[in-house]
């Protein structure tokens, strides 16, 4: 009989990316019976098995998904924890005398974080927006994203951009669909990117919520969006922003 805790464990690993390897002992009282384990897609070890199986307790595996989960929302929002300072020594007291001590230096007022901002892209951008599409992993040149741009801006569905100290650093795409099994229209995000060294400033979620805005007023009741099977920390972060799994997309290259 299916146990209802491990198949929901199974389908966590699953969204991970990984593997739930069960037991086959199945007389209770036996070393392995009722331990899990972990693989990745290729059948490697990641947890809790050894050279014979597996060796670990369900909650063990979950305590260790749980974990492994916390780790991709950090990366996927953007959340940089900074480094403590170390306090400065004080320096040793010089021996009493008459003098009055120097006063000391007023410490120096921090440089204030810059603040990103959102815009409608343009078509001095294509040269910025061609290197974040590369970062994403879909390589195109600075002629071919300036031409798209003027496609979208006749379309009335020119992207977003970011911008942290007046330098484009992220970039998002909407679209809105018409069907004929729905109320009202489709909206979807096409793309969504952050330079890696803009990365721990919330400009993920601002996109998102900029993208979402501009989709709600177009009349568009849901979004949806389209995320690697392999980009983890994504999936993360668009649970977090309130986004569910609910399809599998199929491709095919015409």
């Amino acid at each position: 009989m299916s146990d209802p805790r491990l198949d929901e464990l199974s389908e966590t690993a699953r969204n991970r990316g990984l593997k739930l390897v069960r037991s086959r002992v199945r007389s209770p009282g036996k070393r392995r019976f009722g331990k899990v384990g972990l693989t990745d897609a290729s059948g490697k070890p990641v947890f809790g098995m050894d050279s014979k199986g597996p060796i670990a307790k369900p909650e063990d595996a979950e305590d260790y998904l749980r974990n492994l989960e916390a780790k991709d929302w950090g990366a996927s929002l953007d959340v940089a924890v900074m480094p403590r300072k170390r306090k400065a020594k004080t320096p040793a007291r010089a021996a009493a005398n008459d003098r009055e001590p120097a006063p000391k230096p007023a410490p120096p007022k921090p440089k204030p974080k810059p603040k990103p901002s959102i815009r409608t892209a343009k078509p001095g951008d294509s040269k910025d927006l061609a290197a974040l599409i590369d970062f994403l992993g879909h390589p195109i040149d600075e002629r071919m994203v300036r031409k798209n741009l003027a496609a979208l801006a006749r379309l009335r569905e020119s992207p977003l951009v970011a911008m942290l100290d007046d330098h484009v650093v992220g970039l998002t795409g909407i679209h809105k669909t018409v069907t004929v099994h729905r109320d009202a229209p489709v909206g979807r995000i096409t793309i969504l990117v952050v330079a890696e060294d803009a990365q721990g400033h919330g400009i993920g979620r601002m996109l998102v919520e900029a993208a979402e805005g501009l989709l709600r007023k177009a009349g568009c009741k849901i979004v949806e969006v389209t995320s690697n099977d392999r980009r983890a920390d994504a999936h993360a972060f668009y649970r977090h922003l309130g986004y569910e799994r609910t399809s599998i997309r199929f491709m095919k290259t015409l």
